[in-house]
């Protein structure tokens, strides 16, 4: 598409009011619970979500969508997070996603514009699938086993890959592969991401995902038997100016923040659902709802101090950002840490004083924690954070 072009499809902006998004929030968690037991994709917290625009919220401008940026992007997940964190996740891979295409376009153009038409429908989700068994999280560092090999029509995928958030509800995966191509240098081959169609034969889904949170994230093992893609799905990922490959996952991004918004939507849920219990509790012994003890009171204090932390955080660093305060831009790894260690305390809180209710599948609490833990897993971790603050205020 040039520049002259109008855009094939037009998405229209998503009511982003309060009001709006906690209409959304109350119809995503109807679901909640039931899909969090069975580990089934949740489809209507997902329908619900495109019911009202969310999930083509950052399709760039040139191509008919609203382009929201970092802070509306955000405003969203945590809406979305604070019904069901699982949706919350699927969402926000989608999101980057259309984000990414907006800023640097990449994707075969037949492809992109098949995803777009897609969503006008129903949901198109996508996710880069990055991960593997052997290698674990690309952050770390290494390079995939999944190749890409070039053929005289395209390129050939073969790998298996963990962690594959949407599993055989994606409409386009994005896959991490190294390129086995003529003329390569098999010690430093081009490294990048394949856009593959979800329905090509050659993908099989290995159901591994029994994991403690966002248990219908359907993150499961996906493995690539020679998969057939055309030469422009290759996306080669840029070498350092030293030849060296770093993972852009290595460190925090503004457009990486949309992981931490959904949890704080946990963490908001997790501090509406201690109000109500203990408005709503009341011991014989006591004679009165627990709401109105000291006891109740601060630990409801210190929950809503987590929240309030983790949101200013993570809004105050989009702030700046979006000012240009180039200053920011080495903290913000740092500042994803203390985001997440926020929402953990605020739910662990919430959890500890209510003793057996709050560990109860009858409770969504103990459901809100699962998924806060999960925080920690989004790269970058924060052992590599730690470390790489620490050498940066040290000079070593």
């Amino acid at each position: 598409m040039t520049s002259t072009d109008a855009p094939a499809h037009t998405f229209a902006a998503p009511d982003l009011s309060d009001a709006a998004l906690a209409e959304v929030t109350a119809q995503v968690a109807e679901y909640a619970g039931d899909y969090d037991r069975s580990g089934d994709l949740p489809w209507p917290g997902i329908n619900a979500a495109h019911r009202a625009g969310l999930l083509t919220a950052t399709v760039g401008r040139q191509y008919g969508g609203p382009g929201a940026g970092p802070r509306e992007t955000a405003r969203i997940l945590t809406a979305l997070g604070a019904g069901d964190a699982s949706v919350g996740l699927i969402a926000a891979n989608l999101l980057i996603t259309h984000a990414g295409q907006a800023a640097h376009p990449t994707w075969p153009a037949a492809y992109y514009d098949d995803l777009l038409r897609r969503s006008l429908d129903g949901p198109a989700l996508a996710n880069a699938i990055r991960a593997e068994p052997e290698l674990g999280a690309p952050a770390r560092g290494g390079l995939p086993k999944t190749t890409a090999t070039r053929t005289a029509g395209g390129w050939v995928l073969n790998g298996r890959k963990a962690y594959a958030t949407g599993g055989t509800g994606l409409a386009y995966h994005v896959v991490w592969a190294v390129a086995d191509e003529p003329g390569g240098d098999p010690q430093r081959p081009r490294v990048g991401h394949v856009i593959v169609p979800g329905d090509l034969p050659g993908i099989e889904w290995i159901d591994t995902w029994d994991h403690l949170g966002l248990r219908a994230s359907n993150t499961h093992d996906v493995t690539y038997t020679d998969v057939p893609v055309p030469a422009d799905a290759f996306v080669e990922i840029p070498r350092g100016p030293d030849g060296v490959y770093r993972d852009p996952a290595a460190a925090a991004g503004p457009g990486s923040f949309g992981h931490p918004a959904l949890y704080i939507g946990v963490a908001r849920a997790a501090r509406s659902a201690f109000a109500a219990f203990a408005r709503e509790r009341v011991p014989a012994a006591l004679g009165r709802p627990i709401a109105q003890t000291e006891r109740i009171q601060a630990v409801a204090g210190e929950i809503d101090l987590q929240v309030v932390q983790a949101e200013t955080l993570l809004h105050g660093a989009l702030l700046r950002v979006e000012a240009g305060d180039t200053s920011i831009l080495p903290e913000l790894s740092a500042i994803k840490v203390a985001i997440a260690r926020s929402v953990i305390a605020a739910t662990q809180a919430a959890v500890a004083a209510l003793g057996n209710p709050g560990l109860s599948r009858h409770q969504p609490l103990e459901r809100y924690l699962r998924d806060a833990l999960c925080i920690r897993v989004h790269p970058p971790q924060e052992d590599a954070v730690l470390l790489a603050s620490g050498r940066r205020i040290l000079g070593v």
